[in-house]
């Protein structure tokens, strides 16, 4: 178990697209009485464009590149809930970042993701085939995001109230960082 890490104020949802992190997170800031930050939210106010502009116009290692950067300074920065970008983790250094730090992988199958999403187009990974896709990323990042986590809540068939829940009974079992 990684040691806990001197930012303890921060609590960090991971996860595939389509699992709730933006919404759950709101929840939680918001039953937490503390700020919440979206960092797909920030890459796009400091882009000024969408995600999947950016994917089309610069590419995905452009992306990655302004991903990686802004993820962290959050995680430097940033205090209350912060919801990461799907494959943000998947990067070397926001791995490495994120030890230590309670993390919450908020996990879902693709019946659920496919309600929630759609697997519509403003997603540019999950253009071309977009369940397969889907299935196959979350195959090769689960090992990731289970690595990464404390916890790891299953958001099937919940509401995210539900979720926040769970995630609070978590976080009170163990008290990360003072969070409550």
């Amino acid at each position: 178990m990684p040691t806990e890490h001197p930012a303890a104020d921060l609590i960090v949802l991971i996860g595939p697209m389509g699992v709730g992190k933006s919404t759950v997170g709101r929840l939680l800031a918001d039953r937490l009485g503390v700020a919440f930050v979206d960092g797909d939210d920030v890459v796009v106010e400091r882009e000024g464009r969408p995600i999947s502009d950016i994917f089309v116009d610069d590419g995905e290692d452009y992306f990655r590149d302004v991903e990686r950067a802004v993820t962290l300074e959050l995680l430097d920065s940033a205090t209350g809930v912060l919801a990461l970008g799907g494959g943000a983790p998947m990067q070397e250094l926001i791995g490495a970042a994120l030890a230590g730090r309670p993390v919450v992988f908020l996990d879902v199958g693709i019946a659920d993701a496919a309600a929630r999403i759609g697997f519509d187009t403003s997603r540019p990974l999950l253009a071309v085939q977009p369940r397969a896709t889907w299935i196959a990323m979350m195959k090769q990042r689960r090992p990731t995001y289970e690595r990464l986590a404390r916890w790891q809540v299953d958001t099937a068939g919940r509401s995210p109230e539900e979720v926040v829940e769970e995630i609070l009974i978590a976080l009170s079992d163990s008290a990360p960082g003072g969070m409550r």
